[in-house]
């Protein structure tokens, strides 16, 4: 199997983006006999509570660069991992490769990597399915769960019309998916060209987008389709998480709406009330990441 490594140059001088790389090694992992290299953020005080920040699709660790300075400073270690196939992280040209079960395995070894313990999850997109899964899976290292615009893709409901609009068109033309036209069409203020060129730094070239195609196709779409029964157990463990949730969802998000976020917090017995994030839509971190890292920050410290 072919790797894809996006060259070093692409992530220079990007908006906001002037944090110190680091990388850990995974071997083994889907089968993959070979070791592929996985990037990270790490920023703030390294004896901080940790704060763990996991994208979606189709975006990588720029997402959070709005988030991660106020919450460095408020004290907290904070870490965003980019997933295989996305940001500075290797990219398998497989997209057979790509599996849940892949990418949650990516993270619960990055976690023990880390030796993370005391962990509030900020989970978004396919962040949520991963991270959440992570979080109940591995219960005694985390403590609180922080949930923006995201869902339970069991297969137990039909997705919206929306949602396919997407995954078909990232079908058709996959895999040279437009991930700005994506990320700008998901964002309720259109971000300025050199942040547009930010997302796309990771992907110059056909062959680097094969996770990028692939999130679409491993949603689960029935209860027999691969996932399923894990997202159902996650689904089911979140019933009984009584540590601290934060549930934030955002006003104009045609995929994940309020009744989404409110649906969380009815599910989970230690979430806090719903709270609004007002002019955003599906990327808020994009649209309104220092509010959100001010949530969160009082959130933490309450």
């Amino acid at each position: 199997m072919e790797v894809y490594r996006t060259p070093d140059e692409r992530f220079e001088n990007l908006p906001g983006y002037d944090f110190k790389p680091h990388y850990f090694e995974m071997y083994g992992l889907a089968d993959h006999g070979k070791s592929l290299r996985m990037h990270y953020l790490e920023e703030g005080d390294p004896r901080g509570e940790p704060v763990l920040l996991l994208h979606g699709e189709p975006t990588w660790s720029f997402l959070y660069r709005k988030m991660i300075p106020p919450l460095a400073e408020a004290g907290y270690r904070v870490i965003a991992p980019d997933y295989f196939g996305f940001g500075r992280s290797d990219k398998p040209q497989d997209m057979g490769w790509y599996t849940y079960d892949a990418h949650v395995e990516s993270v619960k070894r990055l976690v023990d990597e880390l030796d993370l313990s005391d962990i509030t999850v900020v989970v978004q997109d396919w962040g949520g399915p991963i991270g959440l899964r992570v979080a109940t899976e591995m219960d005694e290292l985390y403590s609180r769960l922080v949930i923006l615009n995201t869902g339970i893709l069991s297969g137990q409901t039909n997705m919206s019309a929306a949602w396919w609009a997407f995954h078909d068109f990232v079908d058709k033309v996959k895999p040279d998916v437009p991930v700005a036209m994506l990320v700008k069409g998901a964002c309720k203020t259109e971000p300025p060209d050199d942040v547009m060129a930010g997302y796309e730094a990771p992907f110059p070239v056909p062959e680097s987008k094969w996770g990028v195609a692939a999130f679409p196709m491993i949603v689960p779409t029935s209860t027999d389709s691969p996932g399923a029964t894990e997202m159902m157990a996650m689904a089911e463990a979140l019933m009984s998480w009584k540590k601290p949730a934060l549930v934030a969802f955002s006003d104009s998000d045609p995929i994940f709406n309020l009744k989404t976020g409110q649906r969380f917090v009815d599910r989970i017995p230690g979430a806090r009330p719903l709270v609004t994030i007002e002019g955003a839509s599906h990327f808020l971190q994009e649209d309104r990441g220092e509010l959100i890292a001010g949530h969160i920050v009082e959130f933490l410290k309450s």
